[in-house]
């Protein structure tokens, strides 16, 4: 890739996870596949320093310590497997529920679902409202965990092609999934985790143990 990576990590590590480089490209996708409580989500955690954890990371060479954790997290936007909601209507999570509204649509939600309760809510719409709130915080890099583990086919094709406009837009992203036809749409590189350790798969590169 002959560029400067957008995110770059050096020596990434913490309990659970062995030692690890990944350099990122602007536009690039890398799936990560494995076994579950092989240290997928621990190590997505750790890049946006949700938990204690050693090593450098930079975005666009920025490095992570020169950064505040609210701009970190605005710039870097980790999508768990299981979104947090903090109040009781969905509209409430929104700074703007009008710039929400078309996203929702996109992704195959009414727009009343913003008057909705979030507990009636079911899996598959918290997934999809979780990536509204993604893409709406505009990040250089998404952390993907599992973003259609819920949704059918239809759900799933629609957040795919939001997925990959910005992919063209040039943010990168890390999609933890165990789809393999999924990774293969969405992701130039392909890695698997095992018992904290990343590897690449194929010819890629780019991962590697202690």
């Amino acid at each position: 890739m002959g560029e400067r990576p957008v995110l770059k990590i050096r020596h990434l590590t913490r309990p659970g996870i062995a030692p690890l480089d990944l350099d990122l490209a602007g536009g690039e996708c890398i799936a990560i596949g494995g076994p579950s409580g092989s240290g997928k989500s621990i190590f997505m955690r750790a890049i946006v320093d949700l938990d204690p954890n050693e090593g450098e990371i930079s975005l666009l060479g920025q490095s992570r310590s020169d950064v505040s954790a609210p701009d970190w997290r605005r710039r870097i936007v980790y999508v768990p497997a299981e979104a947090g909601w903090w109040a009781d209507r969905v509209a409430a999570h929104f700074d703007d529920p009008d710039l929400a509204a078309p996203l929702m649509v996109r992704l195959g939600l009414t727009v009343d679902a913003l008057g909705w309760e979030v507990a009636r809510l079911s899996t598959g719409e918290r997934q999809r409202l979780a990536m509204v709130r993604a893409f709406l915080t505009a990040p250089q890099v998404m952390l993907l965990d599992e973003p259609t583990s819920g949704l059918d086919p239809e759900a799933t094709a629609k957040v795919e092609a939001m997925l990959r406009e910005r992919l063209d837009q040039g943010v990168a992203m890390i999609l933890i999934t165990h789809d393999a036809t999924q990774a293969t749409r969405l992701a130039s590189r392909r890695f698997r985790m095992a018992a904290g350790v990343l590897t690449a798969m194929g010819d890629g590169g780019g991962g590697g143990g202690p």
